[in-house]
């Protein structure tokens, strides 16, 4: 008797606290998810683009064939990952964020 009012407390006070939207935006899970967003938004382009800009530099300078073809590989995969990805990651967190996120679209993610 005792174990199941423990697991609907547990399975139904989460609920609760998500019900209403400007409630979910003053929570700190909502202050995380905002923080996890910014990271990817700027933080990706950001590295992902000083990573190719990186081994551009460094392909010019390096003699051998197989470490040139390795620079060339880390540059296409910082111009994907940090230029097209992070980009269109952000763009997918912000609708899932928005619509699927109980409150999410009251609190402007």
């Amino acid at each position: 008797m005792w174990v199941g009012a423990i697991f609907g407390t547990l399975a139904i006070e989460p609920a609760l606290a998500q019900s209403t939207g400007e409630a979910f935006c003053e929570t700190d899970m909502a202050t995380t998810i905002g923080n996890i967003f910014t990271l990817i938004q700027f933080g990706g382009p950001l590295i992902g683009g000083v990573i190719a800009l990186g081994a551009i530099v460094a392909i010019p300078t390096v003699r051998r064939a197989d470490l040139k073809k390795e620079l060339k590989e880390i540059r296409n995969q910082g111009i994907i990952w940090g230029v097209i990805v992070a980009p269109l990651g952000t763009t997918i967190i912000t609708f899932l964020l928005n619509n699927v996120v109980a409150g999410g679209s009251s609190c402007g993610f």
